[in-house]
């Protein structure tokens, strides 16, 4: 049996959306981390298991980009890996206390079995071969960090910012040679996973109603909680959703690799930290609409949404090689992080009636001064299924 890089654009399958589900639940298991230590400390925890996590979603996203997911050998690993990401997934909330070594464990075997499938799809590319094997001692030297920091105690954020450095870093100083991209497939597939990040905001503002009547506040609490999620949806596929299919599709060899690996794999990273934070944030606004917000919920709602809106300015400079800034979404952050100590001492439906606020006025603006880009940019959507294979 073997496993054969494929050479043809092709769509995201139900295979890979089935893989994805378990992500769906280690997602709302970082949320219950965050709710079990509602601390800086413990969003600096959630940060640290978010960033594997998404190097796991992120490195098989790039290998089913590359093979078939439909062979037989692709599925029964990625079952294999789906296990054992399960497994990881069910200790989340107990990483830092007595399940380090279990998530380790189970981590190592996601990250092997990721550079060994790649290795085995490469066999007929020595360009592909070479590239997984620069990048899979940086991967799995991390993931052994990851386990051995589930031994120690006082050290073991430091180690696991250490690994974290060593993986993600690894992916930057290895290069971009070597590797294959299909850029429609690999948009929707990063544009998928951020819907799933989305869903645990659905899921948070669920859990927040639990066990507490469900008056007319928690009523208005969840429609504007519903709406915020809505405009961090709104904010990614009006536009940049199709712009980024575009920049991909237009780039070619490494050009290509080195911005789908900085632009989605490393910038669309704290996009999925700041929806987690704001999830985080809409359990407590929604069990407690009338209290005032501590310093840590107001963070995690204003910064939240914040550090997403500054990701695109981000992702603009690195397009542009230049520092550009895009001006609606950039000023929205900062007035949210404006906002941020008046979340502090007004009840929490009017902290987030603010945040949906400043939501509206920029959906407003770039409704109007968008306007002819979208359109351009629809248009020219309209004329990339005939140059997908490119």
């Amino acid at each position: 049996m073997s496993v054969a890089a494929v050479d043809q654009e092709h769509r995201v399958t139900p295979r890979e959306l089935f893989f994805d589900l378990v992500f769906v639940f280690a997602f709302t298991q970082v949320a219950t981390l965050l709710a079990n230590d509602p601390t800086f400390g413990g969003i600096g925890h959630g940060v640290l298991v978010l960033g594997a996590l998404w190097w796991a979603w992120s490195a098989y996203a790039w290998f089913t980009n590359t093979v078939d997911p439909e062979e037989e050998l692709v599925g029964a690993a990625l079952l294999v890996a789906m296990i054992a990401m399960f497994i990881a997934a069910l200790v989340v909330p107990g990483v830092f206390g007595d399940e380090g070594v279990l998530f380790g464990a189970a981590f190592l075997v996601v990250c092997a079995m990721h550079a060994g499938l790649y290795a085995l799809a490469g066999r007929g590319s020595p360009d592909l071969l070479g590239a997984v094997l620069r990048l899979a001692p940086w991967s799995l030297v991390g993931a052994t960090l990851i386990l051995v920091a589930g031994f120690t105690d006082g050290a073991r954020v430091w180690i696991w910012i250490a690994a974290l450095a060593c993986t993600y870093g690894g992916a930057v100083w290895t290069g971009s040679a070597g590797w294959r991209i299909h850029p429609a497939h690999f948009a929707e597939r990063y544009g998928l996973v951020l819907i799933i990040a989305l869903g645990e905001a659905f899921i948070a503002i669920g859990i927040g109603a639990t066990g507490t009547g469900i008056g007319l506040g928690e009523v208005v609490a969840a429609i504007l909680g519903l709406l915020v999620a809505t405009s961090f949806w709104l904010a990614y596929f009006d536009f940049f959703a199709i712009r980024g299919e575009q920049m991909l599709g237009q780039a070619r060899g490494p050009a290509r690799v080195t911005l789908a690996r900085d632009v989605y794999t490393l910038f669309h990273f704290p996009m999925i930290v700041g929806i987690v934070l704001f999830a985080f944030a809409m359990k407590i606004v929604v069990g407690h609409v009338g209290d005032e917000l501590d310093t840590v919920a107001a963070f995690a709602l204003c910064g939240g949404i914040a550090l997403y809106l500054l990701t695109y300015s981000a992702i603009r400079t690195r397009v542009e090689r230049k520092f550009h800034v895009s001006r609606g979404r950039f000023t929205a952050a900062l007035l949210l992080l404006a906002l941020l100590p008046v979340a502090t001492i007004v009840p929490a439906l009017a902290a987030l009636a603010l945040v949906a606020a400043v939501w509206i006025g920029l959906h407003t603006y770039e409704f109007v001064w968008w306007r002819e880009a979208r359109a351009e940019s629809r248009s020219a959507l309209a004329a990339l299924p005939s140059t997908r294979g490119a």
